[in-house]
């Protein structure tokens, strides 16, 4: 079995849900628009990713445009809302950006992402992630979907691959 720590050097994307993952829950407003509380730093490290020349797909099933605001505005370009099937989404980024299923780092949170996380080259999931998602992840965050785990997993990609703290890393 391969190490955590040496498989992030092989990293070349990123690819997460959204539900779960970069939002612990959903609010309803009075008119019924889902809104979706984000974690700060989990937007800071995705837009650093994106600054490195990293691609980066958002896959959710969550049909909600301020899903899509929210990423197109980190600089994310491979956003899939309403996707019923994230396996086929994550293929189409595969292919329009050119990368192998290993080289792609994926993070879910329930059973929609089992399938994807099965064929991605680390599964990652947040600390309260599905019993099923726990135990085909290579790493289960100790951090809760929404309070940081998006972070914690670009971050260890970006140290490992020393591009963490430098030049980039000081502005928006």
């Amino acid at each position: 079995m391969s190490n955590f720590k040496e498989d992030l050097l092989n990293i070349r994307a990123f690819a997460f849900d959204v539900d779960g993952v970069f939002s612990g829950n959903i609010l309803l407003s009075s008119s019924g628009e889902q809104l979706r509380p984000m974690n700060m730093k989990d937007g800071y490290a995705v837009q650093l990713a994106v600054k490195k020349g990293y691609p980066v797909a958002i896959i959710s099933g969550g049909a909600c445009e301020s899903i899509r605001k929210r990423f197109s505005g980190l600089g994310v370009k491979d956003i899939y809302i309403g996707s019923s099937d994230k396996m086929k989404d994550f293929e189409d980024f595969l292919g329009k950006n050119n990368l192998d299923f290993e080289s792609i780092l994926y993070m879910g949170d329930d059973l929609p992402d089992y399938f994807v996380m099965k064929k991605a080259g680390i599964a990652t999931c947040p600390s309260d992630a599905a019993q099923e998602i726990k135990s085909i992840s290579k790493y289960v965050s100790s951090i809760r979907g929404g309070d940081g785990c998006v972070r914690d997993v670009i971050e260890q990609v970006l140290r490992a691959q020393g591009k963490w703290m430098d030049t980039d890393a000081f502005k928006w």
